[in-house]
């Protein structure tokens, strides 16, 4: 069985002293590929370097709500002269979106349109970061509609928000929330849905799985995220890898 951990930070300063042991070791178990959103527009820029090195992993451009407060106004302007100079080399635009609990909600809105404007310009996916924001992204939404789908990242809404998502064209990225015996409405939402609605991602280094917390996360745990994610399905271990696979590539055009 193949993978494709379809959202971690690889080239976070966690994981860069033993950066090639992470990525033996995740390939020893199948995870071959790995798709590295951009947070900054600095790290956008020196994921160029980063792809160059490690042709395994699919890079985007973004700039990530956390970061915000440190970009400067014409940041934007920059990352979109940035991504279409080096279109060939984008499989998606992101990490973008809003988050409740971070500052400057009308900024990160205004920053997030601009990103949706940007994927339709370039035909691409969006990697799309949320925190008790789905109605402000709804809202975006409306305002530019994506006409190229992505990945909800980290996906831990209802139900009802998950369909709202994938008849907007977006796959749900599920993680090592579903290892908790917590996640409760994460479990209902993977069991409803079809399972061409979603892809795997570890966010390492964030977002451990159970047993794992307090520890930075690795891509190798995606296995572990598999695991769990086929208890709460029907359909044969094979299938859901298969399907899995399948979705991914054709999201981020691997």
């Amino acid at each position: 069985m193949d993978f494709i951990d379809t959202h971690c930070h690889l080239d976070f300063a966690e994981l860069s002293n033993e950066l090639d042991l992470h990525i033996r070791d995740a390939a020893s178990v199948g995870i071959t590929q790995f798709v590295v959103p951009g947070v900054t527009l600095a790290q956008s820029t020196s994921l160029l370097d980063f792809k160059a090195r490690y042709p395994q992993c699919c890079i985007a451009f973004g700039l990530h709500p956390y970061f915000l407060a440190s970009e400067s106004d014409k940041a934007m302007d920059e990352l979109w002269q940035l991504a279409q100079l080096h279109r060939d080399k984008l499989s998606a635009i992101g990490e973008c979106g809003i988050d409740a609990k971070c500052d400057h909600l009308v900024r990160q809105q205004a920053l997030f349109i601009k990103h949706i404007e940007l994927a339709n310009a370039l035909a691409l996916p969006l990697i799309v970061h949320h925190r008790q924001s789905h109605h402000l992204i709804a809202q975006a939404f409306k305002a530019v509609k994506p006409k190229y789908g992505g990945v909800i990242h980290a996906f831990s809404g209802s139900v009802q928000q998950a369909h709202y998502y994938i008849d907007m064209g977006f796959k749900l990225g599920i993680g090592g929330t579903i290892t908790y015996p917590r996640a409760q409405k994460t479990h209902a939402v993977v069991k409803a849905l079809p399972l061409t609605s979603f892809v795997l991602e570890t966010d390492a280094p964030s977002m451990p799985v159970h047993g794992f917390q307090g520890q930075p996360n690795l891509p190798k745990r995606l296995l572990d995220i598999f695991e769990q994610f086929c208890l709460l399905r029907p359909e044969t271990k094979a299938d859901i890898s298969a399907q899995l696979y399948s979705s991914s590539c054709a999201l981020f055009s691997i």
